[in-house]
């Protein structure tokens, strides 16, 4: 299936999807997954900085700088010490997968979740800090969690997770 199909069917279907996704595929596949998914979550962060950089006069350049060193370069990296944790975790309570499949999971939560993200990113950047900004954010982080949690269930049991 296509990237946007697959990303769709994630949010009634995680495990299922994850699967698929799963078949066939090596560390290369979690690699372009995890730097994909950072890559659009940094892009989501432009409108809410320069958003940031007109309100304080702060230079655009240098805000997304940091971003740009947060997300594409240490995120990857947290990502995968996360993924190894929650590996173990499941493993504690009788998980069986492998690690690739419990990075896979995160990589691929993260990866679903960034339409949500870059919603996000534009509503900081249209609106601002409120309501509206944090609501969007519940959402994503939920998002991000339902499928994250429903594919590691997935693969750590081998049975469907349906969010």
């Amino acid at each position: 299936m296509a990237l946007t199909t697959d990303i769709l069917a994630s949010y009634r279907a995680p495990g299922r999807v994850l699967r698929r996704r799963l078949a066939g595929s090596g560390e290369d596949r979690a690699l372009i997954t995890v730097m994909l998914a950072c890559a659009l979550i940094f892009v989501a962060q432009w409108p809410r900085l320069s958003r940031e950089a007109f309100v304080t006069g702060q230079e655009f350049e240098m805000l997304a700088g940091g971003a740009m060193l947060g997300w594409l370069f240490l995120a990857p990296l947290v990502l995968y010490a996360l993924a190894a944790l929650s590996h173990l975790a499941a493993r504690l309570m009788g998980g069986q997968g492998s690690f690739l499949e419990a990075r896979m999971a995160l990589f691929w939560a993260l990866l679903a979740a960034a339409p949500l993200w870059l919603l996000w990113g534009l509503v900081g950047g249209l609106i601002g800090p409120g309501a509206a900004l944090n609501l969007v954010g519940i959402v994503a982080l939920g998002a991000f969690l339902a499928i994250w949690i429903g594919g590691l269930y997935s693969v750590e049991t081998g049975t469907e997770a349906e969010a």
